[in-house]
């Protein structure tokens, strides 16, 4: 029984829709059944990927995040052509050329897209994992956030496996310059290649400080900060 409010005082009534026996067990609530399952492979599929990300996801701040994860994950498990509906699997379709064109280019903080804040070419190893940004002007071909006086580069190469789910993620030293028009060449290279099963997806993460008296600080917890996947093999 439910209890309400309405126009005429304090009212009554049962509760409404469909119980939980007749959608576990009905033939008629089968499709409902198969996208139930679905759905929480995908959220338990998202919840993965975000932990292997956990140092770099730290100072990368969008409330955004986990439904869009959520939406990219459930394309990708539609990328699944081998297993029955409700069985699909994220892990299946990330292994297609179709499901790794879907997460390349994903940006973790869509307020800091990468192609928005970083104006200048750069180039992926993906053998070594290593990123390369040639005479990089800081002041004019970086969008720095007001307030900003440094900047800081990093890679990282991720392998993952979302049937099992191992993990093991290798992440660069950060390369920390001034906000300054003085060009500079940037290369950040991973502790070394992930290994294990799974697919390599190789990231680029840009980080904005204010430095006050030689310290410097992350502007507004991270909101500026830009986490990229570059590609994937």
């Amino acid at each position: 029984m439910t209890f309400y409010k309405g126009k005429d005082g304090y009212l009554i009534r049962t509760k409404g829709g469909v119980s939980k026996n007749r959608i576990d067990n009905d033939p008629a609530f089968i499709r409902t059944r198969e996208n139930g399952t679905e759905f929480g492979h995908i959220a338990k599929s998202g919840k993965a990927f975000r932990q292997a990300l956990t140092p770099l996801l730290a100072d990368v701040k969008d409330s955004t995040l986990t439904a869009r994860m959520v939406k990219i994950l459930s394309q990708i498990k539609n990328t699944d052509s081998t297993s029955v509906r409700g069985s699909r699997q994220v892990g299946i379709g990330i292994a297609t050329p179709e499901g790794q064109a879907i997460l390349k280019g994903f940006d973790f903080n869509s307020n800091a897209k990468l192609n928005s804040v970083l104006l200048a070419d750069y180039q992926l190893n993906t053998t070594t994992g290593s990123i390369s940004i040639a005479n990089l002007n800081p002041l004019k071909q970086l969008n720095a956030p007001s307030g900003a006086t440094h900047v800081s580069v990093m890679s990282a190469a991720l392998r993952i496996d979302f049937k099992t789910p191992e993990k093991d993620l290798q992440v660069s030293p950060e390369v920390n310059i001034p906000l300054n028009g003085t060009p500079v060449d940037i290369t950040t290279v991973p502790d070394s290649v992930p290994e294990g099963t799974g697919q390599i997806m190789f990231v680029l993460k840009i980080s904005f400080f204010q430095e006050i008296n030689g310290i410097q600080y992350t502007l507004n917890n991270g909101a500026f900060n830009t986490l990229h996947i570059i590609d994937m093999v």
